[in-house]
């Protein structure tokens, strides 16, 4: 049997220096800003000792600029990531973020499926960003549509910040295309009824203050018998004559329900064989 004899990644002093003061402040990502600082040396030095980290195995890029220290025990992996909400964060650090849409839905067990792309909500409006194998998108939100937001634990060390449930629902509703569709953001609502309050989710809905999540909250809360006759005429009462489809990213079809002003281009069957699943 022959060995491998692929060398096993070793640490020199400075390395161990960076890898030690990272690992005492918690943080497995950092730039080259770290490196510069943690080990005092200039630009075009720092930029050489991290390509070396990435040839050595001790490192792995995320993206121009930001790394990622890869576990002792993969050896000499090239193609790693670490956790996918913490490098969101790190991406867009130093500015207004929240983990969003399809990916809080995950993070608070609202979906069946694992989700293959990070949505990341910011003030600014951002390229899609490819790494290390994963997918991160960006949802473009005004300063003050950033409420309903709570910290997470992503690992032992980090925090990420998320949508709360109720704001994960009303962005579902608002662009479900971030969720895989309306019938996705339905399924959320259903897994979660028993946690969910749904005052808050009024309140939300009324606060973002767009008028197709108000119609598609009330139509569902009504399909799935989870909204008092009160919180439902709450919601008729704030509806104006303008109308919406149930699904934004379905072609219009279906008919057309006045109290809601919705036209139901999703099947009702299809929203009640979610509660039977």
């Amino acid at each position: 049997m022959q060995l491998n004899k692929q060398p096993l990644k070793t640490l020199g002093p400075q390395a161990a220096k960076l890898v030690t003061t990272l690992f005492e402040h918690g943080h497995s990502i950092f730039r080259l800003d770290d490196v510069r600082n943690i080990l005092g040396l200039s630009a075009v030095s720092a930029r050489s000792f991290a390509r070396k980290l990435i040839d050595r195995g001790v490192a792995s890029r995320i993206k121009s600029g930001l790394f990622v220290l890869v576990p002792y025990e993969m050896g000499r992996e090239s193609q790693y990531l670490g956790n996918p909400y913490v490098a969101a964060r790190e991406i867009v650090r130093g500015e207004d973020y929240y983990l969003s849409h399809g990916t809080a839905m995950e993070i608070h067990g609202m979906v069946t499926q694992p989700q293959l792309i990070v949505t990341i909500t910011t003030l600014k409006t951002r390229r899609p960003v490819a790494a290390q194998g994963a997918r991160f998108r960006f949802v473009h939100c005004r300063q003050r549509n950033f409420f309903g937001l709570t910290d997470i634990w992503a690992t032992k060390q980090e925090k990420v910040r998320v949508s709360d449930p109720e704001r994960t629902i009303i962005d579902g509703l608002n662009r479900p295309g971030y969720c895989g569709g309306l019938t996705e953001v339905a399924k959320a609502l259903w897994i979660k009824r028993q946690d969910l309050d749904t005052l808050k989710l009024v309140d939300y809905a009324e606060r973002l203050g767009v008028g197709a999540v108000l119609r598609r909250l009330g139509y569902l809360l009504e399909t799935y018998e989870l909204g008092t006759p009160e919180i439902l005429e709450r919601l008729r009462g704030r509806l104006t004559s303008t109308s919406a489809r149930l699904d934004p990213i379905l072609p219009a079809g279906g008919r057309r329900l006045g109290r809601w002003r919705l036209q139901l281009n999703v099947p009702v069957e299809e929203l009640m064989a979610v509660a039977h699943t």
